[in-house]
């Protein structure tokens, strides 16, 4: 998709603060952090929302959860505990309509959110 923001930072034409990438996930700084840590973690490949991947790659659907678990680790919030959020459409906040996780840790995070 052309006009898709994280198309365009997956394939390298819009910078970002990437802090991994392989052939199918891209994982990168949030520009605008609600946390201490906030990072995104996308498919390199443009699946709609979360339903739409589950749908067609469940497997991918299953190494973005991988490379999110391998991120909290490596950003030190695995042991004291992080939010992985994804939206779902626009009623749910979803902006970006490619799918795209949310970690979120480095501080308490209340329930609900707010």
């Amino acid at each position: 998709m052309t006009d898709c923001l994280f198309c365009a930072i997956a394939a390298g034409d819009i910078p970002a603060d990437v802090i991994h990438r392989d052939d199918d996930v891209l994982a990168f700084r949030d520009i605008s952090p609600q946390a201490p840590v906030h990072v995104l973690v996308i498919p390199r490949a443009h699946h709609a929302n979360a339903a739409d991947l589950a749908a067609a790659d469940p497997a991918l659907a299953g190494r973005l959860l991988a490379v999110a678990g391998a991120i909290a680790d490596q950003e030190g919030v695995a042991e004291s505990g992080y939010r992985l959020v994804t939206n779902t459409g626009s009623g749910a906040g979803q902006s970006v309509d490619h799918v795209h996780f949310h970690l979120l840790g480095g501080r308490g995070l209340s329930w609900p959110p707010g």
